[in-house]
């Protein structure tokens, strides 16, 4: 788990998700969020049911973030802990 949070993080979390955009999820930037939206990852809700397809395995899904997104492994790591926390 993080040891620091960002605010993005404590916004994030102490909200309903709702339909929030993508790129409100922690770890998720502009133009992360736009390799995420095209394959039909526009919104946070997509990304945390792939998230629980994973058993909520924050490793396989960094992987999966890094090898199928090219996130690096901190934008990984801040967002598999968002979602884990959410």
């Amino acid at each position: 788990m993080m040891a620091i949070s960002t605010q993005k993080f404590d916004v994030f979390v102490s909200e309903p998700m709702g339909d929030k955009d993508i790129t409100k999820v922690d770890g998720i930037n502009d133009e992360l969020g736009m390799k995420l939206a095209a394959k039909g990852f526009n919104k946070a809700y997509i990304l945390l049911g792939q998230f629980l397809l994973l058993k909520k395995d924050s490793a396989v899904f960094q992987r999966w973030l890094k090898g199928t997104y090219g996130a690096s492994p901190t934008e990984a790591q801040r967002c598999a802990s968002c979602l884990l926390e959410w």
